[in-house]
């Protein structure tokens, strides 16, 4: 399965950015509350805090709805009020202040819950229509059993600069990942027109080398109704035979893919091609390499976000190193072991990442 930027339950995004406030800031104001009560209760002596609760409807604001706003504003102006508690003893022109702050905390509380109902719901349509172009990567394709991880370098949004797709079609089960021109959601459009392309190139071309072709001549059509525009894309083409025993791979400007085997992990020996989009992709001219593989075998392929990630002295990423200390772990869970060790290494990366584990595994030898 592919995981990608978490959703609700855990949002990279801040809360000061958008994302829904932290616990302790709706805890704030009750805690507030009760603190000032308690002490002033506790206490033989008056104590000048009631300017305490000034704070207690702006800090409402921020997390609670219209209702629950003026409740607790409510609650501040009964406890200014209540002579048990003589918190400062507020005169008329104070408590009309308290009085004014309250009202336009829950106006401000009213604006905010409608426009965060907005920003829900375009978030909700944002993320439909980013799942569409990238849909979640099923456990098993064919022969093919599927594992990874894509992370979008702008926060906030499930797709980026890189795309993937696993398909199986009437030539065996194919493969595409790779990475457009520049990230985020100005990539995102590049993205679309290629997967789309490759979604129909795995049905009607035969051969690996035709559908880079198709990719090519895509990103150059597309290029010559941009005003402007220059696209291209890194990519690396994988093709699985029906029995899983055997992958053909065409590799353009794309890290090539690495094999895990016996412990190791050893980079396939394959002739590079020129990136997509610069229209040398003559389907002739493209060299496919194949692999042969053996039961137990893993391919890991990767986006130049973690190959050329660099740590603090300046070193690139070992990832053949650090996966082959990894070889014993479930395929399921190597992407995000990987994951965890890159942002050990690089713990600001600033690139969209693509991780894909594929391993070849017929029904019969599960």
């Amino acid at each position: 399965m592919l995981s990608g930027p978490p959703l609700r339950g855990e949002d990279r995004r801040s809360w000061l950015s958008g994302a829904p406030p932290p616990r302790w800031v709706r805890v704030l104001p009750i805690a507030l509350i009760a603190l000032i009560c308690v002490a002033t209760l506790l206490s033989d002596d008056r104590l000048d805090i009631g300017f305490l609760l000034g704070a207690i409807p702006p800090l409402a604001v921020l997390s609670y709805s219209p209702l629950a706003t003026a409740l607790l504003c409510g609650a501040v102006i009964t406890l200014l009020t209540v002579p048990v508690f003589q918190l400062d003893r507020p005169g008329d022109a104070d408590l009309l202040t308290v009085v004014f702050v309250a009202v336009l905390s829950v106006f401000v509380s009213f604006v905010r819950s409608r426009r965060d109902a907005q920003l829900g719901l375009e978030r909700t349509v944002a993320e439909a229509a980013q799942r569409a172009v990238v849909p979640p990567l099923p456990e098993r394709v064919g022969p093919v059993r599927c594992a990874g991880l894509y992370r979008a370098a702008q926060r906030g949004t499930l797709v980026g600069g890189d795309f993937f797709d696993v398909r199986d079609g009437p030539f065996g089960v194919r493969v595409v990942t790779g990475d457009v021109q520049g990230h985020g959601l100005s990539a995102v459009s590049t993205v679309a027109s290629l997967l789309g392309a490759f979604r129909e190139a795995v049905l009607d071309r035969p051969d690996l080398a035709s559908v880079a072709g198709c990719l090519d001549r895509r990103l150059l059509v597309d290029s010559a109704d941009a005003r402007h525009a220059e696209l291209f894309a890194t990519a690396a083409l994988l093709e699985f035979s029906g029995d899983g025993l055997e992958v053909r791979v065409v590799v353009c400007g794309n890290p090539p893919p690495l094999l895990l085997r016996d412990g190791r992990a050893t980079e396939l020996e394959v002739t590079p091609w020129t990136p997509l989009g610069l229209g040398l992709a003559d389907a002739g001219a493209i060299r496919t390499c194949t692999v042969p593989l053996r039961p137990g075998d893993r391919l890991f392929l990767a986006s130049d976000g973690v190959v050329e990630a660099r740590g603090d002295g300046g070193a690139f990423y070992p990832l053949a190193e650090r996966l082959a200390g990894l070889a014993g772990t479930e395929p399921s869970a190597l992407p995000g072991l990987v994951w965890a060790d890159l942002l050990r290494f690089c713990p600001d990366v600033q690139d969209d990442v693509t991780m894909l584990v594929l391993t070849p595994s017929p029904p019969g030898r599960d």
